[in-house]
C-alpha cells in the first residue's frame, strides 16, 4: 500500500473521530456543571485543530504531535463513556480513536510524515525507538495523560483548586515530554544522491555522512557482525553498512561519556522501522546491496 494511502486512512479516521468524540463529550457534560459542556468542548476543539494541522501540514513536528494526542483519545472516550455519554457514541469514540492511533504508530505513518518536510530528492526513513527507552517513554507519557485528563475532569467538575495546579503539572511536564518525542521523530536515515546520512540526536553527538562512492554494500546484518551498534540498540532486524574507507562517528554523550566518544568506523548498524524498504531505497540510489 502506498505510503500516501495511510496518511489519507488517519485523515479519514480523525474527520471521524472529531465527530463521535463531540458527540460523547456532549452527552457526558450534558446536565452537569455550567462550566462542564464548554470546557470539554474547547480542550477537544484544540486536540482536533493540533491533528488537522499535523495531518494537513506533513513533517515530524507532525508526527510528534499526533504519537502524543491520539492515544490519549482511548482513555478520553472511556471517561465520555463512563461519565454518561450514550453507549452507541461512547463505543463508537474509543473504537475510531484505538484505530487511528494504531494507524499513526506504523511505520508508514511515520515515513509520509517525515518525508513531507524533506529536501529535494532526499529520503528519510525512521529509525526504531531503542528498546530501552520504550519502556521510559510509555510510563511518562502515561502519567502525562492521567495528569492531563484528571485536571480536565476536575475542572469539569468545578473543582478549581486542586484542578488548577494539576493542570499546570500536566501543562509544564507535557512540554517536556512533546520535546522528547520529537527528538525521536527526528531520528531517519536518509538517502540523498551523494551517499547515505544517519541523522540520529539521540544515539549520535553528530550525524554521519557517507559518500555513496564509500560504501561496499549495505545488507541485513549477519548474526555474527562485529559493525558498530548504532541502533541504541533496537530490537528487531537491522541493517549492515560497510564502508571501503573508516569514517568517524561521534557518539552522544552519556553519564560514562560526558563528552561524547568518538570512534573510527568501517562498517555500522542501522535500524530502520522497515529494513526491507529501506534496502530498496539504498539500491535505487545506487548504493551496493547484497
Amino acid at each position: 500500500m502506498p505510503l500516501g494511502a495511510f496518511l489519507w486512512m488517519l485523515r479519514v479516521l480523525s474527520v471521524l473521530l472529531a465527530t463521535a468524540m463531540a458527540v460523547a463529550i456532549g452527552g457526558a457534560t450534558d446536565g452537569r456543571s455550567a462550566a462542564a459542556g464548554p470546557l470539554a468542548t474547547a480542550a477537544w476543539g484544540l486536540v482536533v485543530a493540533a491533528l488537522a494541522i499535523a495531518l494537513v501540514v506533513p513533517s515530524p513536528l507532525g508526527l510528534t504531535v499526533l504519537r502524543l494526542l491520539l492515544p490519549a483519545t482511548v482513555p478520553a472516550a472511556v471517561i465520555a463513556l463512563s461519565a454518561g455519554a450514550a453507549a452507541t457514541g461512547g463505543v463508537a469514540a474509543a473504537a475510531l480513536a484505538a484505530l487511528a492511533t494504531v494507524v499513526a504508530f506504523s511505520a508508514e505513518t511515520a515515513e509520509a510524515l517525515v518525508q513531507g518536510s524533506a529536501y529535494g530528492s532526499e529520503q528519510r526513513l525512521p529509525l526504531r525507538v531503542p528498546a530501552a527507552m520504550m519502556l521510559p517513554m510509555a510510563l511518562t507519557w502515561t502519567l502525562w495523560c492521567a495528569a492531563t485528563l484528571g485536571a480536565l475532569v476536575l475542572l469539569c467538575a468545578g473543582r478549581w483548586a486542586p484542578g488548577a495546579p494539576v493542570a499546570f503539572v500536566a501543562g509544564a511536564s507535557g512540554w517536556l515530554l512533546a520535546r522528547r518525542f520529537h527528538t525521536f521523530s527526528r531520528r531517519w536515515l536518509v538517502v540523498v544522491p551523494a551517499g547515505v546520512v544517519v541523522h540520529d540526536h539521540v544515539v549520535l553527538a553528530e550525524t554521519l555522512m557517507m559518500q555513496r562512492t564509500n560504501i561496499a554494500v549495505a545488507r541485513l546484518a549477519p548474526a555474527q557482525t562485529e559493525a558498530a551498534d548504532l541502533t541504541g540498540p533496537a530490537a528487531g532486524h537491522v541493517v549492515e553498512i560497510v564502508l571501503r574507507e573508516m569514517a568517524l562517528a561521534v557518539l552522544a554523550p552519556n553519564a560514562a561519556e560526558p563528552k561524547g566518544k568518538a570512534l573510527h568506523i568501517q562498517s555500522l548498524l542501522v535500524a530502520p522501522s522497515r529494513p526491507g524498504r529501506a534496502l530498496q531505497r539504498l539500491s535505487a540510489a545506487r548504493v551496493p546491496v547484497g
